[in-house]
């Protein structure tokens, strides 16, 4: 525990720059007792737990330690870590007044600012918003991250019941940034694409890849993790297959569990190691109609011809049996969907009561948090109505997707996700719509109080009572250590996919192959390999080329590399040259490779892979292992034929699921 000067109870405007001064300095001069999440959870017991401060007192009872969050010189329940989580919210939930309560049911963003996050919108949301969940989007070093989250607890730990903040974050151990999807991983462990995973085909890699994450997560003081995604990709062109584990229900299903299973710390509910996840898009997301995105009022619907929709919740059994902590409904709106004689509200997931209580609450026996997509409170007027691709879904009006709900107010939408189903609306933070749906009559003050139990149980089960605060140095030692990046190189090393192999070249003999040609790998990986680079493919023994999903046409949704893209311009030019060649798609999604094969010696497809691994690879130094998590079609036009809600059922496909090559030929 910490030893420091006693800090103000409550941050009052008055004194905002001298007391976010004062935050700073506390801050960057503190340590906390609190270290990395150990590799094995804990499970919870009446033991001592760990606890942390940064100005909260200690209360010592029978040589037993809490934090004294209320300052009041004795342990109120709800701070006492011996009672059960729900004990303790109940506890804590009866002092809370409404605008307290509502403060629980939104999830802000922690604005960032270069390495850490702006001081003043934090203490505005936390202070006086009561605002206690929050997502980071900083993209930063694992040290610096933990420091700027050590604010946000310092912060959180100043106000009247001093309760913390709990961190979440979009993936950000892959190789990618994706705006509103992923965050750029910088030195934590770097993983596949959850598809590359599925390739791999071995839920016990997918536990480890999970464990990683979760290890590193709580090391740089975030406690939830916003997924995994429990999406079924049936519509190839849609632009979030990567995210998912790929076509086929039972495979997505299994892979779910375990990763579920790893990010968790087991099966049986959170712990004070645990990173609760979020699975999601409840529920059929991957069926987007013309594979658009739902983050557009063009795309906000998913459809189902093929009478499919039954399976698009299987993956999700895989989570449910993991125990999950969270669910995330999908923006989308189930186009015209009659289940079971009942005819699905056409509003989004996260207005949809059917889809919530009767669906995942009744049927799937789903207890935890219901936690929306971000922006389907925000208002989409006529610009964002007509906003399409290439142009960001964020605009001049903010961010807005209330797909179903575009003509109600925001405190309607906020009251429409509540008495749906919904616990607490994501990506929003004004806690007064939650105030203004109780007083105008739109929403009852107990579904306000089951709402908000629900979110302090979990807060409670991840042991943020007793120890917020995490140690810089310890996250920067742990996060992409040599251990878990083995993990990270060996989950790569099995997912790639090696698809076409004319007379054998892979691997290839150093012995024949000495000068190298590349595209889109780094000169110095081949270098420290004994290979020489040249950027004449005419003097080169072996090319190798990367080679990108094209996004093509005018809605992204393009499946074909064509010469358009100067990868693919590059690889035809090495062919033409006469020099073996090996093409290197990165399979966001299930690629037309017709052109590609066509002209290169020999296809390994990757879902996310370092130019290290790749290299070792070629070279013979590592195998490829993986299997294609869905098939790849021959044509654009077997796409557009194809049904978007049922999995692999394009035309004469170039590629079946499970397709792979091993370097025995088998």
């Amino acid at each position: 525990m910490d030893a420091h000067p006693p800090v103000p109870r409550r941050l009052r405007r008055s004194r905002a720059a001298a007391v976010l001064a004062g935050l700073v300095a506390v801050t960057v001069g503190g340590t906390t007792a609190a270290g990395a999440a150990p590799a094995t959870p804990a499970a919870r017991t009446s033991a001592q737990p760990v606890l942390s401060t940064r100005g909260a007192p200690i209360l010592d009872v029978g040589g037993l330690k809490f934090r004294d969050l209320d300052r009041d010189g004795r342990v109120t329940p709800y701070e006492d870590w011996r009672l059960t989580p729900e004990q303790r919210a109940d506890d804590l939930l009866a002092r809370l007044d409404l605008a307290q309560r509502a403060g629980l049911l939104v999830h802000g963003n922690l604005t960032s600012s270069g390495t850490t996050y702006d001081v003043a919108a934090t203490v505005r949301d936390i202070a006086d918003r009561h605002v206690t969940t929050m997502i980071t989007r900083l993209s930063a070093e694992p040290a610096q991250i933990a420091e700027a989250n050590n604010l946000v607890q310092l912060i959180a730990e100043q106000q009247p019941f001093g309760i913390p903040v709990l961190v979440s974050s979009d993936p950000r151990n892959g190789f990618s940034e994706v705006e509103g999807q992923t965050v750029a991983g910088k030195g934590t462990t770097s993983l596949p694409d959850p598809t590359g995973l599925a390739a791999a085909g071995d839920p016990d890699l997918t536990r480890r890849a999970g464990d990683v994450v979760r290890q590193e997560f709580r090391a740089m003081g975030i406690a939830q993790l916003l997924g995994p995604q429990a999406d079924l990709a049936t519509e190839p062109r849609w632009t979030r297959i990567n995210g998912t584990f790929g076509s086929d229900a039972e495979t997505a299903r299994d892979e779910v569990r375990a990763y579920v299973d790893g990010v968790q710390g087991g099966t049986d509910g959170l712990t004070r190691d645990s990173v609760a996840t979020v699975t999601k898009h409840w529920a059929g997301y991957g069926a987007q109609v013309n594979g658009y995105d739902s983050h557009y009022a063009y795309g906000r619907y998913a459809a189902f011809p093929g009478g499919n929709f039954e399976e698009h919740l299987v993956p999700y059994d895989g989570a449910f049996e993991a125990g999950t902590a969270g669910i995330m409904p999908t923006y989308s709106i189930l186009e015209n969907l009659v289940r079971d004689g009942h005819e699905v509200e056409q509003v989004g997931a996260g207005f949809n009561s059917y889809l919530l209580q009767d669906v995942l609450r009744g049927e799937k026996g789903f207890d935890g948090v219901v936690l929306s997509d971000w922006g389907i409170t925000g208002d989409c007027p006529q610009e964002c109505l007509d906003n399409r691709p290439p142009n960001s879904f964020i605009g001049s009006w903010g961010v807005g997707m209330p797909w179903g709900m575009e003509n109600a107010t925001r405190t309607e939408r906020f009251a429409k996700a509540l008495n749906a189903g919904v616990d607490q609306i994501g990506g929003d933070s004004d806690s007064t719509q939650v105030v203004a749906a109780v007083e105008q009559g739109l929403l009852s003050a107990e579904r306000v109080a089951q709402a908000a139990h629900r979110v302090l149980v979990q807060k409670f089960q991840l042991g943020l009572f007793e120890n917020p605060f995490v140690d810089p140095a310890a996250a920067g030692r742990l996060a992409g250590n040599a251990r878990f990046q083995r993990i990270g190189d060996e989950a790569q090393e099995r997912s790639l996919t090696l698809l076409q192999n004319t007379d054998d070249l892979l691997p290839v003999s150093r012995a024949s192959v000495r000068t190298v040609y590349l595209a889109g790998i780094d000169p110095a990986v081949a270098r420290a390999r004994g290979l020489r680079v040249t950027e004449d493919p005419t003097k080169a023994d072996l090319a190798v080329v990367r080679i990108a999903d094209p996004r093509s046409g005018a809605d992204l949704t393009g499946l074909e590399p064509t010469e358009e893209q100067a990868d693919v311009r590059l690889l035809r030019a090495a062919a033409a040259a006469g020099t073996p060649t090996v093409a290197v798609p990165k399979l966001d999604r299930p690629l037309v490779l017709t052109g590609v094969a066509s002209v290169a010696d020999a296809v390994l497809a990757n879902y996310g892979v370092s130019d290290e691994v790749l290299l070792d690879t070629v070279l013979g130094r590592r195998a490829p292992g993986g299997r294609l998590p869905f098939e790849l079609p021959s044509s654009e036009a077997a796409v557009t034929a194809q049904l978007p809600d049922v999995a692999d059922d394009s035309a004469d496909p170039m590629f079946a699921r499970g397709a792979g090559l091993s370097y025995d030929g088998r």
